[in-house]
């Protein structure tokens, strides 16, 4: 019988899930958090029991983070997401990479985590007041362009000249999206515009003394190929996208469930 240790991270769009052995991720699922969080939790771990065989008492300790940890009744303990995800790049960054900025960018917030050569946490910034430079911006974007969040990267590649969106609100950025669409702007130029503003609205919350460190993108946002571009086009220097980003927090609340044990 193996030993494994779960992470659940509960966000406010999604519920994430992952599943460790040693420091090896064997599994990781995300469902929509939806009205009970408290149940998509239970789900997530039975899934991931029967998709790899094993008995849940396999499953030694279950440790919770993100919005939703408080009320986890599976989990055993539960650890705030920003230490959370400090921990996870320990797996998901490559192992010569030493990054010292988390950028996550989530379903309602985005946080940049400044860390130390230890990976410990040495300070943190948070946009939680406005979805502008989250995945729920994207999200209504992609639904104005008739679009899915999937194709809304790949399709700002193909932009010639990238739409100004100078807005930082998500209710006022929406409204310049849609004159610019019945302007007859290319969807394509307006999907770039998009992403060179979220990058520079999580630039600017940024420490001016912390930009030297390598940097990793997590979160959900990080999938969006736009999104990461855009970041390396602003800041004019490489950005690392995580292993497996949007289960960075999830991952970090496993391996310290390891620890606990």
């Amino acid at each position: 019988m193996k030993n494994y240790y779960a992470g659940l991270d509960g966000g406010s769009t999604y519920t994430k899930a992952a599943l460790l052995h040693g420091n090896q991720v064997v599994d990781a699922m995300v469902t929509n958090t939806g009205i009970d969080n408290n149940t998509s939790a239970i789900e997530l771990i039975e899934k991931m029991c029967q998709r790899r065989g094993i008995g849940r008492s396999e499953i030694k300790y279950i440790m919770a983070t993100g919005y939703s940890r408080k009320v986890f009744e599976v989990a055993d303990d539960d650890i705030s997401e920003i230490t959370a995800h400090a921990y996870g790049v320990r797996v998901t960054a490559p192992q010569e990479y030493r990054p010292g900025m988390i950028v996550d960018i989530g379903g309602q917030d985005s946080k940049i985590i400044y860390l130390d050569q230890n990976y410990a946490v040495k300070n943190f910034t948070m946009n939680d007041k406005c979805a502008a430079g989250t995945g729920k911006f994207m999200e209504v974007i992609a639904q104005i362009l008739e679009t899915t969040i999937d194709q809304v990267g790949p399709l700002s590649l193909e932009s010639k000249a990238p739409c100004d969106i100078n807005s930082t609100c998500v209710v006022f950025a929406q409204s310049e999206v849609i004159s610019l669409v019945a302007r007859k702007y290319d969807r394509r130029d307006i999907l770039a515009g998009m992403h060179l503003s979220m990058a520079k609205r999580i630039i600017k919350m940024m420490k001016k003394s912390e930009k030297g460190g390598d940097i990793l993108m997590t979160g959900g946002g990080a999938l969006n190929i736009g999104v990461h571009k855009a970041f390396e086009e602003e800041m004019m220097r490489d950005v690392y996208v995580a292993k497996y980003p949007q289960f960075n927090g999830a991952i970090g609340a496993a391996l310290i469930a390891s620890e606990r044990i």
